[in-house]
Order: C-alpha cells, then sequence, then structure tokens
C-alpha cells in the first residue's frame, strides 16, 4: 500500500485545466503573443542555444539586465519559474510548522495553498466590502497573529484595486516580519514598491513576464529583496530549476521592453473604455481597476457565465463559497475587437 505525506489528501488544489476559448479573457493573460520584432529575436536567440550546457550564463544575463534596471547589485535578483515559484518559495523559506502567513482575501487563491505546502497556518484577513484592504487593521493582525510573513498583492488580484506606495510604506514600517509584496500586475497601475527595498530590510518583492509582457507560457519572474534576504530563500530552489529557454526568451523580452509600452497603454486605455460602458448596463457593479481585468458583480452572474460559454468566450466565474465573491465575474482585457465583441454579448443578455 502506497503511504502518501500525512494530510496530503487534505491538500487543496489549483485547477489549471481550461477550455481553449474563441474569445480568452478568463485567465488575466495577455491576448496577443510577442510584438513581431521581439519574437524574431527571440526566435534567433533560441537558434544559437547551447542546449548541453546548463543555463548558467542565461540566469545570470538575464539578472544582471533587471539588476541595471532597478540600479540594485545582481546579488538582490532571484528569478523563479513565473512569481508563483517564487511566492511559493518565500512560503517555505519563512514558513514550516508552528509559523503563521497573514494575507487578504479576496486575493490571489495560491496564498492558502502554498501556507498549507510550507505546513504553515494561513491567515485570512478580510477586506472590506469595497475590497479595501484597512492597512491599520493588516497591520494589527500581522503583530497580533505573531506572524512570520504578511503578504499583500498589489494590485489585488482579482478585485483590481491597490495600495498606494505610502500605504506599503506603512505595512513594511510597522511589522518586524518578512513582508512579501506580489506585483505580477504593476505595469498596469505604474507604481512600483521596488525603491523602498534598500530601506526596508523585511521587503520582498515579486514580479513576472507572464502579465505584461505576455509570457505566461514561459514561466519565468523574479523577486528583488536584500542580499542576505535573496540568499536565504535561495537555499529553497533546487539547482538549475529555470531553463535555457524560457531564460533566453526572457532576456531578450526584457531588453525590448519598451516594445511593449504601445500594448501596455493600449490595455489600460481599453481598461478604462470598457469600465465605462459596463457601468452604464443596469444592475451591474464595477470596481475600480489598476490591473489587465475588470471584475464585476451583478444578481445573473452564472447566467451571463453560461451564456458567455454558448458563445466560446471564457470569463471567470467565482464559486458563491469563495469569500466576498459571490456573484462576481472577472474579465480580462483584451484586443479592442475582443473587448467590443465580449461587451456586446454581455449587454445583449442583460438589455433584454
Amino acid at each position: 500500500m502506497l503511504s502518501y505525506r500525512n494530510e496530503l489528501d487534505k491538500m487543496p488544489s489549483y485547477d489549471g485545466v481550461e477550455k481553449n476559448y474563441r474569445i480568452k479573457v478568463n485567465a488575466n493573460e495577455s491576448t496577443m503573443n510577442l510584438p513581431p520584432l521581439v519574437e524574431e529575436r527571440v526566435l534567433n536567440r533560441l537558434a544559437m542555444l547551447a542546449f548541453n550546457r546548463y543555463p548558467n550564463e542565461e540566469y545570470h544575463s538575464l539578472v544582471e539586465q533587471i539588476a541595471k534596471n532597478f540600479s540594485v547589485d545582481a546579488s538582490q535578483i532571484l528569478l523563479g519559474g513565473g512569481s508563483s515559484e517564487i511566492i511559493e518559495k518565500v512560503f517555505h523559506a519563512f514558513g514550516g510548522a508552528g509559523k503563521r502567513v497573514v494575507f487578504p482575501q479576496p486575493s490571489f487563491s495560491m496564498y492558502k495553498i502554498y501556507a498549507k505546502a510550507a505546513e504553515s497556518e494561513g491567515i485570512a484577513f478580510n477586506l472590506d466590502a469595497k475590497f479595501d484592504l484597512d492597512v491599520e487593521k493588516f497591520i494589527a493582525a500581522v503583530h497580533d497573529t505573531n506572524a512570520n510573513l504578511a503578504v499583500v498583492c498589489n494590485p489585488n488580484n482579482p478585485t483590481g484595486n491597490a495600495l498606494t506606495l505610502e500605504q506599503v510604506e506603512k505595512i513594511a514600517a510597522s511589522i518586524d516580519c518578512a513582508f512579501l509584496l506580489d506585483e505580477a500586475y504593476v505595469e498596469f497601475y505604474g507604481r512600483s514598491a521596488v525603491n523602498l527595498v534598500a530601506k526596508y530590510p523585511n521587503l520582498l518583492v515579486a514580479r513576472t513576464f507572464s502579465k505584461a509582457y505576455g509570457l505566461a507560457g514561459a514561466r519565468v519572474g523574479y523577486m528583488i529583496a536584500q542580499a542576505e534576504v535573496t540568499r536565504m530563500v535561495n537555499k529553497t530552489f533546487m539547482p538549475y530549476h529555470m531553463n535555457k529557454l524560457s531564460l533566453a526568451t526572457a532576456d531578450i523580452v526584457y531588453q525590448m521592453r519598451d516594445e511593449f509600452v504601445p500594448r501596455l497603454q493600449m490595455i489600460i486605455a481599453e481598461r478604462q473604455r470598457i469600465i465605462e460602458r459596463l457601468q452604464k448596463i443596469s444592475g451591474v457593479e464595477v470596481f475600480p481597476s489598476n490591473t489587465n481585468f475588470v471584475l464585476i458583480r451583478l444578481s445573473r452572474a452564472e447566467e451571463l457565465k453560461n451564456y458567455l460559454e454558448s458563445l466560446d468566450i471564457g470569463i471567470r466565474y467565482f464559486s458563491p463559497s469563495a469569500f466576498g465573491l459571490k456573484n462576481c465575474l472577472r474579465i480580462s482585457i483584451g484586443t479592442r475587437a475582443e473587448n467590443d465583441a465580449v461587451f456586446d454579448a454581455i449587454n445583449s443578455l442583460l438589455t433584454n
């Protein structure tokens, strides 16, 4: 009889199986592949890779680029398989039996899973009815629970709202434990807390190539923290945990990140346009967003989800049991044509 790790059967899991919809705006991915010039450079780079060698050169090349961009030492950068792997490793680095992790809810659903995997106690801090984080009460919760790690997604997924840099700094300055800031969507917000890392040794900032740079399939992310922190967190990674193809691709993308600026501007403009159009539909509550998606609430949420699926349009519907997200749908921002098609379908059902 096979003997699994204790309580493995009780571990929550993340369902990553998805249908390939005609219009897929359910996963906060970029709906566009790489810009043509970037794609050409990537393919040329991949053609020259030494597949028989471990990815040391590619790893350090990307680290040096990121460090130079943020004016920090290379020892302050740690790469991972998307920011998700980095977040998981941070949970392991600061977690363990008897340790506590505090994070808001609703937020990134994997925080709860990572806490469980690290054998830590995950403590959810409830956002208010408008999905705002009460910073003073959050700080108090971190102190009252004697937490070893506090985590905040900024801007927050799936709600779309964001803390100001002053609020982020207030948290960093007021708690003694590690403070992980998940900035997966920060390029759509424009206000990163990376510059605060030099001032606060407990602050770790995780970022990803998956959203703004459309590299969800490559799985590349990075963390910026003080050197001693990255040295310790690095101990939780296996050797050569990243592959040469993803690193080389991300290296080119980062070199050519200016090519993505028009896309970022388009997504931000489209986000506002769609928000304004959705606000005109009776019965639809639209939440403000600083991300590449919009969260809405309506009594006919499940009906709308099913209707859109019948049109081969995929959006994110939340279980009624998900804290604070009853009757909520999350819609990723796509191209203008995709956004118009999604809006027209929503409007067609709800105004008839």
